[in-house]
């Protein structure tokens, strides 16, 4: 017994100071060099806090680009998806209002050329980002009634779109709230 025994707790602790106390240091330090050292990007307008460049927001305003819908209302602290199966009637009647509301403020837009980001939620319920055909489809929507051309906040999407990392790994996205802030600065 004592074979097993005294190698078994010696490992326990060798492993409960490598995950319990040095890796947490190795973490905590390796954030420290990111941006926001840790704490999360913050995003500010006019010198106020307005958010986090990693967490989504509920923006439903008509002037404002609209972000993927979030099954725990953007709740940080429950993040989740809505564990609802693509057969769910519940579900499916939750995406159908989605679309008839995008295309209620989006005049002749097909339901085939909506992207699919717009109508369903992501996983984390939090998802901060929207496709480059996301903004675009909602390019339209915001000139008209921000009353500014088109080509103008076709630019700015332009400006707000992250190109994937090293030019490899991910698609383009465009930060909802990043691009929201600029808009808002655009129409000073």
């Amino acid at each position: 017994m004592k074979k097993y025994l005294f190698p078994s707790i010696r490992i326990t602790l060798v492993f409960t100071v490598i995950l319990c106390v040095l890796y947490p240091i190795f973490i905590s330090f390796a954030a420290k060099l990111s941006k926001g050292q840790g704490n999360g990007e913050k995003l500010e307008l006019n010198g106020k806090v307005v958010g986090y460049k990693q967490l989504g927001q509920s923006f439903n305003k008509p002037q404002y680009f609209w972000g993927r819908p979030s099954a725990v209302n953007y709740n940080a602290a429950g993040s989740g998806g809505s564990n609802k199966g693509p057969t769910n009637a519940n579900y499916l009647k939750e995406v159908a209002n989605r679309i008839d509301t995008l295309q209620k403020y989006h005049t002749g837009l097909q339901k085939s050329d909506i992207p699919v980001e717009l109508i369903t939620a992501s996983g984390s319920g939090l998802d901060p980002n929207i496709s480059v055909e996301g903004a675009k489809v909602q390019a339209k929507r915001i000139a008209q009634y921000r009353q500014i051309p088109l080509s103008k906040v076709m630019k700015l999407i332009d400006l707000q779109t992250e190109q994937p990392l090293l030019g490899l790994f991910g698609p383009s996205k465009i930060n909802v709230l990043s691009l929201n802030i600029a808009l808002d600065q655009l129409n000073k």
